[in-house]
């Protein structure tokens, strides 16, 4: 399929045709990239429970790498898809040369947070020798490496752009692939290979992101044409990087306070044991798993609607929105009801002991009411982010990620002092922010039809 025929079924194939062309491809490759997340801490949970609460440590601080590569490749693509929308090819090549400087700007900046910054984290975390230890190691080499991430995220999302779905599934599932291979390898030390415990999770981890990003640039100097001149080309335009900031920095943002709102958590935490900051550990894997098709979706779905709006097509941008909100609703109603039924099998996978399984059989089943609330307001946030109406999504997400789970947190600890109840903290904060997502979404809506 060529660039015009790809740009042409944005605009013209039945808008749920397009949806799933675009996004199915991506919500395959994050369920992969879920699992290999969830595995790798199944794998650290069979060290011991102190490596499991180390690598949970240790999730906020990766989180603020994937804010930068998620929140910058959201911005590249609208901008981009928009430029060629509009018929603005130079503005659209000046946009990829930018973003490849700011990748490396981005990438540098972990590796000197790695050297220096992952013992004084850890030291401020836990007084637990064991903990500190192995969690420093593993942050600092995801750190230090982490511009697989921040590039795989980039080259991924251009495929996507450019309507290559399913390639960009392709690389993605390349690094899965890899790091799951990998993972018992490097960390039990399995035939040629030496035991590297925690460090070896690491290497496996930060080796599939960097394979995928080999992958990703193959595919997108073979394939996409509309970008191949550009990407070796490094020419920073500050108006180039303020179209993509513009689009992308609510994400970056609300992600990285998202990091900053786990750790807060786990020092709330850690005042009733280490055993509940590694069962906050669990559910976040098993969140991130059932968001990816959400993830998957709000990936297809941002250069269908930035193209349309481009070439003035409102009523698909309408019905693009509508037809995501209710498929990635009746998807997380039924994720919902499968783990309220089976948290114990989540939690065997972990190699949950006694006191773990019990504090995680309430957590899960109070967590995961917590699903279709947080998906849909996904949805609503990044069409509006997609379509410059940034400031209701900043808002949203600066709710559900920061400010009232944070505070819902401290409420509850603070009224219950139960390591059980507390969990109820991540339900209301979830349904609070879907009821203020519906408000901002039918002012983004009336903007939409004025314009």
């Amino acid at each position: 399929m060529s660039k015009n025929d790809r740009m042409a079924m944005m605009a013209e194939l039945p808008v749920h045709q397009v949806l799933i062309k675009m996004s199915l491809p991506m919500m395959i490759s994050f369920f992969i990239q879920a699992m290999y997340n969830i595995v790798d801490s199944m794998f650290v949970a069979r060290i011991s429970e102190n490596a499991l609460t180390a690598v949970s440590l240790a999730f906020p601080m990766q989180q603020i790498v994937t804010a930068i590569g998620v929140g910058t490749s959201t911005g590249v693509s609208a901008v981009w898809s928009r430029f060629v929308g509009m018929g603005e090819k130079e503005r659209a090549s000046q946009t990829i040369r930018t973003m490849t400087v700011m990748s490396l700007f981005f990438s540098g900046i972990f590796v000197l947070l790695g050297i220096f910054a992952s013992g004084p984290i850890y030291a401020m975390q836990t007084d637990v020798e064991d903990i500190a230890l192995m969690g420093t190691a593993y942050l600092t080499i995801n750190w230090v490496l982490s511009f697989g991430s921040i590039f795989g995220k980039y080259y991924e999302r251009l495929l996507v752009s450019a309507g290559l779905s399913m390639l960009s599934m392709a690389a993605m599932a390349s690094g899965a692939v890899f790091n799951l291979i990998f993972d018992p390898l490097l960390i039990f030390g399995l035939g040629p290979f030496p035991a590297m415990g925690i460090r070896g999770a690491a290497y496996a981890t930060v080796g599939g992101q960097i394979f995928a990003v080999i992958v990703a640039l193959i595919l997108n100097i073979r394939h996409n044409e509309a970008v191949r001149k550009d990407l070796f080309r490094l020419n920073f335009r500050l108006s180039a990087a303020r179209d993509i900031l513009r689009v992308g920095l609510p994400s970056i943002i609300t992600m990285g306070l998202s990091s900053m709102t786990s750790f807060f958590i786990n020092q709330i935490l850690l005042v009733y044991s280490t055993t509940a900051t590694a069962v906050y550990g669990v559910w976040m894997k098993l969140q991130n798993f059932c968001y990816m098709p959400t993830f998957g979706l709000n990936n297809g779905m941002v250069p269908i609607l930035s193209y349309n709006y481009g070439i003035g097509k409102k009523d698909r941008v309408r019905l693009a929105m509508k037809e995501a909100i209710l498929a990635i609703g009746a998807l997380m109603v039924f994720l919902m009801i499968v783990f309220e039924l089976i948290p114990g099998v989540v939690l065997s996978l972990f190699s949950a002991g006694e006191t773990m399984r019990d504090i995680g059989m309430v957590c899960l089943r109070f967590c995961v009411i917590s699903l279709p609330f947080g998906a849909l307001s996904m949805i609503m946030s990044t069409s509006m982010q997609a379509l410059d109406h940034v400031r209701y999504s900043f808002v949203i997400n600066m709710m559900r990620q920061c400010v009232l789970l944070i505070l819902s947190f401290y409420l509850v600890s603070e009224l219950t002092h139960s390591q059980k109840l507390i969990w109820a903290a991540v339900p209301a904060t979830e349904i609070i922010t879907f009821l203020a997502a519906i408000v901002f979404f039918s002012r983004f809506r009336k903007n939409l039809a004025k314009n």
